[in-house]
């Protein structure tokens, strides 16, 4: 459901990191401008604006899914209710972004001539790196310094230290829409065990469950369970009390199982 598709004609820029400090940070962005080799122009293949659009049809799509599932009464990821909080944010910056980053401006930005970002906007491998490297935490005064730190080895242009807020804009709807993957499958993790529960309880005001053989099938056929799935499902499991013990040992025995054929 979440496997929007590829365009081909642009590359994407991928670039993951673990939080460093401030003098970290500043060593790293030093760093990074003695290593890049510019050329005059950024190449139309790395126009980032494909990409947000498809980021944020991700994005849009959690937060439908997650108001459906409030509808039917699904616990929703902390994570989701912070996006249901800041959706119509997030909306209005994607929709600036659109209008305000135009292919041929963004082909004006100088360009990386080397490396795994070669031919993209400077200005937006070092938007993306600060992003990645402060857990998506942006202060003004902190990316002042950074800056800072990286023009003491190479100079960086009136319009890139401009443009440098709407290029984090960007990079930061990229990793939101990695949190929403993430929400996406916690949350239908849930809608699956809530589904295996509908066909077990016979009724729901006095909480009998039946055919523990059907339930062992369900279960077993989570051949690639996964924590959240495990978690919730024990979770729901252990609110019914006793009536509930030889489905929770019929979850942990599938479990077992699959961690002995996963040594």
């Amino acid at each position: 459901m979440l496997n929007s598709f590829f365009i081909k004609e642009y590359k994407n820029l991928n670039i993951k990191g673990i939080t460093l400090d401030k003098a970290q940070l500043e060593n790293y962005m030093e760093k990074m401008a003695s290593d890049h080799i510019l050329q005059n122009n950024s190449s139309k293949e790395t126009y980032p604006i494909p990409k947000c659009i498809q980021n944020f049809e991700i994005i849009e799509e959690v937060y439908n899914l997650l108001n459906n599932h409030i509808k039917l009464g699904l616990p929703i990821h902390p994570a989701g209710e912070w996006l249901l909080d800041n959706f119509y944010m997030i909306e209005e910056t994607y929709k600036m972004i659109i209008s305000q980053m135009p292919l041929n401006k963004y082909t004006n930005f100088v360009g990386i001539s080397n490396g795994s970002n070669k031919g993209f906007a400077r200005v937006y491998v070092i938007a993306s790196e600060i992003v990645a490297y402060t857990d998506n935490k942006i202060e003004t005064k902190t990316v002042t310094k950074l800056l800072k730190a990286y023009q003491r080895k190479k100079t960086l242009s009136m319009d890139e230290i401009w443009n440098i807020g709407i290029f984090i804009q960007i990079a930061l709807i990229e990793s939101i829409k990695d949190i929403c993957e993430k929400i996406y499958f916690s949350q239908m993790q849930k809608y699956r065990v809530e589904n295996i529960l509908e066909r077990l309880i016979e009724n729901k005001e006095e909480l009998k469950f039946k055919n523990l053989g059907e339930y062992k099938q369900r279960v077993k056929g989570y051949g690639e369970m996964k924590y959240p799935f495990i978690e919730y499902m024990s979770y729901r499991l252990k609110k019914y009390g006793k009536l509930s013990y030889s489905y929770i040992n019929a979850l942990e025995e599938q479990v077992n199982k699959l961690r002995n054929n996963n040594k």
